[in-house]
């Protein structure tokens, strides 16, 4: 449409532009609807997806610091043991009753400024002190069984899936004769047969032994679904010696769902240290556990049961913290392990 404008010139009124197509509605966070497939989208690592993620996730948020905090505690077991005053294997007479059996004088397992957490009914050590060293202890099994659980694992489970054939046919046989067998009486077997031996070191050695077949079973099938894939084509065509390709191309895409099964193992970990040490085939005393002293304080559950709920509550709250995170994880990196 023109229209005359007073100088003389004809002026040209613009046709009215069509309305721009409004833009997909996005939650606070940024990103769309679907989180890890829009960000899986945009080319995002594994790390970067989860640290997205869980800064939108409260819950996630509080179990990454009760996480920390435990991890923290571990590494740090010695100087807080220093700090509350005593060490886990000192014992302090002045604190129990020695006429009531050993009960811890004052309320509460006799919590006071010089135990933070109470003490040990007979004995009086220091519950803080232990609790902690507990925690380096339980941890440090966790995280060792762990990582051969995961490297194990992670080897069998690529070689498996991208070598096939014998290769495959060998390793799948090896991953179900493990998982058939009885690991739990087994490992009660070798650790009461096991006399003068490091206790850390062959739990961690027994727990990894039968734990690597879960983690090969997903690797595997990972595998033989990115083996196939245009870019291992083009390497393989390239020239690319296995070994690269198996580091550069499958390895980082069967990243997520690994990671996301570790931090599931780990929790599965620390309850199976517990529940060795509390049948007294784990951990043996003087070195503190928290399996161990959950079974020593059953004999006080009545009298002092402070001393039965400090460990259980620590027990209790890594176990669900790990687990958390590490639905999270699945949730996150692996979302399509995670749906039913």
């Amino acid at each position: 449409m023109t229209t005359t404008a007073p100088g003389g010139e004809a002026a040209r009124t613009p046709a009215p532009a069509s309305a721009p197509a409004p833009d997909p509605v996005r939650p606070p966070g940024g990103a769309a609807e679907d989180g890890p497939a829009v960000a899986a989208a945009t080319g995002s690592s594994p790390w970067q997806l989860a640290r997205r993620e869980l800064r939108r996730r409260p819950a996630v948020r509080v179990s990454l610091c009760v996480v920390l905090l435990f991890v923290l505690m571990a590494a740090t077991a010695p100087w807080l043991g220093a700090l509350g005053g005593w060490s886990p294997e000192e014992f302090d007479k002045t604190a129990i009753d020695p006429y009531l059996g050993g009960q811890p004088l004052g309320s509460l397992g006799g919590i006071s400024p010089g135990h933070w957490l109470g003490v040990e009914p007979v004995t009086g050590r220091d519950l803080f002190a232990r609790v902690v060293h507990g925690a380096q202890v339980s941890l440090l099994i966790a995280f060792a069984a762990t990582a051969i659980v995961v490297v194990t694992g992670t080897a069998a489970g690529i070689a498996a899936g991208y070598f096939g054939g014998r290769t495959d046919t060998v390793l799948s046989r090896l991953m179900d004769l493990t998982m058939s067998f009885p690991s739990l009486i087994f490992m009660i077997a070798m650790l009461s047969v096991a006399k003068d031996v490091n206790r850390i070191v062959l739990m961690t050695a027994v727990i990894g032994l039968f734990g690597w077949p879960g983690v090969a079973r997903v690797v595997r099938g990972q595998t033989l679904s990115l083996k196939h894939r245009e870019y291992v084509d083009a390497a393989r065509v390239g020239g690319a010696s296995s070994w690269r390709i198996l580091t550069r191309d499958i390895l980082p895409g069967v990243s997520g769902p690994v990671i996301a099964y570790t931090t599931l193992l780990i929790p599965g970990m620390i309850s199976t240290e517990a529940a060795l040490s509390y049948l007294g085939v784990g951990v043996r005393p003087p070195t503190p556990s928290w399996g161990q002293m959950i079974a020593e304080s059953v004999a006080f559950y009545e009298t002092d049961p402070m001393y039965f709920v400090i460990p259980s509550a620590f027990l209790f709250l890594a176990v669900l913290a790990f687990t958390l995170l590490g639905d999270a994880l699945r949730d996150i990196l692996d979302p399509r392990g995670g749906r039913s």
